[in-house]
């Protein structure tokens, strides 16, 4: 039984049958102490919920420790299980995903080139308009430096869209040595293919099921995803 729950069986005992708040607090194993005490409002714990409401609306994909090193950078130093305590009660948790497990494949390294235009990563995102209508992104890298080379949002990307924006990014930047694809249909489409090979650029896919080795542009996806397309709500892509 609660400290709370005594309070009240030893009012009801008060009120209804008359015995004092001694015997009362005897009869119910409470201290008087206990009894009396009344809960002191926190003027800093109100201000610890400010602060979080405040980096929760700025920053939605923040977890707890993220949160709780910004407020020590901005001069507060609150303890992090006080901290997590007022958190946790304003359910700010964010969901953690479970790992799949994966049968057990050849360990492919990723190499990082040590200067620009020797490999582009490339990838494809799906995300719903707010009339319920699909479109997706084509995302380019520079795996030197994971510069953004191109993002193209259409309805539909095919394998000659994929060329076409290929052959406006090499007139601006230049053609790589190599381009690491997925192995999804449009990038394991004969154009693609035949246009890679005319222009001497090595087309390079990934093991299937293996999106780690493609893991440079498989993170640029996540930021973009929490940080862009999680966040706003298109009407259209114009």
């Amino acid at each position: 039984m609660t400290p709370s729950e005594k309070r009240e069986l030893v009012v009801y005992s008060k009120t209804e049958h008359g015995i004092s708040t001694r015997n009362a607090c005897k009869l119910f194993m409470i201290y008087s102490s206990v009894f009396y005490y009344k809960k002191k409002k926190n003027n800093e714990d109100d201000k610890i919920r400010a602060e979080l409401v405040s980096l929760a609306n700025q920053h939605q994909t923040w977890g707890f420790w993220t949160m709780h090193h910004r407020l020590r950078n901005l001069g507060f130093l609150w303890n992090h299980k006080r901290v997590y305590r007022i958190y946790k009660s304003m359910k700010l948790n964010l969901r953690s995903k479970r790992k799949k497990r994966l049968p057990a494949r050849v360990k492919e390294p990723l190499l990082r080139p040590i200067y620009p235009n020797v490999t582009w990563s490339m990838d494809f995102m799906h995300d719903t308009l707010e009339n319920g209508k699909s479109v997706r992104s084509l995302n380019i890298i520079d795996d030197f430096n994971r510069e953004i080379l191109n993002i193209t949002i259409d309805t539909s990307l095919p394998s000659a869209k994929v060329v076409s924006e290929l052959e406006q990014l090499i007139d601006w930047r230049g053609k790589p040595e190599k381009i690491r694809v997925d192995n999804g249909p449009e990038f394991i489409a004969e154009k693609l293919k035949d246009w890679c090979c005319n222009n001497e650029i090595v087309l390079h896919y990934i093991q299937p099921g293996k999106p780690t080795q493609n893991s440079l542009v498989e993170r640029f996806n996540r930021t973009f995803r929490t940080e862009f397309l999680d966040v706003y709500l298109f009407d259209n892509i114009k």
